[in-house]
């Protein structure tokens, strides 16, 4: 019986093209004039007078589990942590020489179930085999669009606003172990906790709560990913020019992360964490109470001061946040 076909190195086939890339692109935006096409190199879209372009882009490397799905969360988590609403994306897919188009299909599906529930067109891009990879690459850049004089920046924070998280920190990283590494955590946890820990990545988007925080007086917003949340505190912080004095017990984070973390030795404030976002405002209380009316979580977990010390307060003991180091996730790979 014969196996897949495995294609040639170079632009995968007009026919592929057609049967398992542009087949799959089903949601459509009315912004979106000119989409993917044979022979197509360009997207066109469409903005009103009063709005503007908000690009963004990032490769999928870390695993081959889910790379379509979390291709698409993770631009449109960093389009909405401007304040932008995702309209469309553009997908670069680098295959290896041993992939075949059944890989193409599961990677397409994947990508377009994401832009579905999140109502982005695929817009166009680039599929390609190539000897220079050893997995599938994923490098998506989305387009989004907000109203001019609205959008918000990691560096817009001020001395005495509130910093606040949302949900839970190290949801994607803990969801990356659970999948990895489920038959050695199978053996050392209950069953029902590493399945659940396998499904906190339907957690990944912060578009729902960026909406809202727009609405409600954020003034900067960055969503948690590599170098998890002190990384991204001392991003923040660097960016807006102030001092962060945070509590690290209320930092929130799920039993799942600590247990998992704890066991593989990773330290769960420097895990990946998208899902969560950091944000900052003037009137936090009135933020999180606007973010928990829709159902998503969110804590106070300090506030900007005055001067350049990033400092974490753990009981009697206080850590001065510095530059962000390699993320803990890559440790569960050596």
């Amino acid at each position: 019986m014969m196996g897949p076909k495995v294609m040639e190195i170079g632009k995968v086939s007009e026919t592929v093209l057609k049967r398992a890339v542009f087949q799959q692109i089903r949601t459509k935006r009315d912004e979106i004039l000119t989409g993917p096409g044979v022979g197509e190199d360009c997207a066109i879209m469409q903005l009103a007078p009063d709005e503007v372009f908000v690009l963004s882009t990032d490769p999928i490397t870390g695993t081959d589990k889910d790379m379509g799905t979390l291709a698409v969360q993770i631009t449109a988590n960093d389009l909405a942590s401007a304040g932008a609403e995702p309209v469309g994306m553009l997908l670069t897919v680098l295959l290896p020489p041993a992939a075949d188009e059944e890989l193409i299909c599961r990677l397409m599906g994947e990508v377009e179930c994401a832009c579905e529930k999140l109502h982005i067109q695929g817009m166009g891009g680039h599929t390609e085999v190539t000897a220079v990879v050893n997995q599938p690459v994923l490098s998506v850049t989305g387009v989004g669009k907000a109203k001019k004089g609205r959008q918000i920046t990691t560096g817009g924070a001020h001395v005495g606003d509130d910093v606040i998280v949302t949900k839970w920190i190290g949801i994607e990283g803990t969801s990356i172990v659970a999948k990895e590494k489920k038959e050695e955590l199978l053996q050392h946890f209950p069953a029902a906790l590493v399945e659940e820990a396998g499904k906190l990545d339907r957690f990944l988007s912060v578009v729902p709560e960026a909406m809202i925080a727009v609405e409600y007086g954020v003034t900067a917003m960055h969503d948690v990913t590599e170098g998890g949340i002190y990384g991204a505190l001392w991003e923040l912080a660097e960016a807006s020019g102030v001092g962060l004095a945070i509590e690290k017990e209320k930092i929130p984070i799920r039993r799942e992360t600590e247990e998992f973390c704890e066991y593989f030795h990773l330290d769960p404030y420097r895990l990946i964490s998208s899902g969560s976002m950091l944000m900052t405002a003037p009137d936090g209380h009135r933020l999180v109470e606007a973010l928990e009316e829709a159902g998503i979580g969110a804590t106070i977990v300090g506030r900007c001061v005055a001067g350049g010390a990033k400092t974490i307060q753990s009981g009697e003991d206080t850590i001065v946040l510095g530059r962000p180091e390699t993320d803990e996730l890559y440790k569960i790979y050596e």
